[in-house]
């Protein structure tokens, strides 16, 4: 007979351990290469596909692609058919600090009875439109307030956090410059 998975947090710990120890063998396990194909759709609508990666050491092809859809709200001349970019943005932060806090406290061995984010970013358009070129075009703050209720001591659940904010890759990106290269 197999043995049953131990799951904490919605995590499987026995497969977070492997995955520990295995690229504590081999760190070349560790490099991953995340792809999207991106295409404009009309306006401000656009797609994006998500139908492979690279990770573990293999390429993984998905049996049935992802898809992300972006537009603007009416007020930013869209049709507010999908988020648009600073909200996305704010999704994909939280998405990666929900599995880095999920991850981090089954580690930990806490139990997460609810977690959510309350996010805000800021935008100032002058920069977007240049009319002012001391704005920037860029998000100029996120806020984020972490709802979280769980086991742990006070001291426990503070080194959660911070153990958070030193592990995750999305709030790393973000606060810290990335390059980009863009070709044509």
């Amino acid at each position: 007979m197999g043995s049953i998975a131990t799951i904490h947090n919605g995590v499987n710990v026995d497969a977070l351990n492997t995955t520990v120890s295995m690229v504590k063998a081999n760190p070349a396990l560790a490099k991953f290469t995340f792809r999207s194909k991106a295409k404009w759709i009309n306006g401000a609508h656009s797609q994006s596909t998500f139908d492979s990666l690279y990770g573990a050491g293999m390429e993984h092809k998905r049996s049935t692609p992802m898809f992300l859809e972006a537009d603007e709200p009416e007020a930013l001349l869209g049709t507010d058919l999908a988020p648009n970019a600073g909200e996305a943005a704010l999704h994909a932060l939280s998405a990666c600090l929900s599995v880095t806090y999920a991850y981090n406290a089954t580690a930990m061995g806490l139990d997460i009875s609810s977690l959510s984010f309350d996010m805000e970013t800021d935008s100032d358009l002058q920069g977007f439109l240049e009319l002012d070129k001391n704005i920037r075009p860029g998000l100029s703050q996120i806020r984020v307030k972490v709802n979280l209720a769980c086991s742990g001591t006070p001291a426990q659940i503070q080194e959660l956090h911070d153990r958070v904010i030193r592990t995750s890759p999305l709030y790393d990106t973000f606060k810290n410059p990335v390059d980009i290269k863009m070709s044509h």
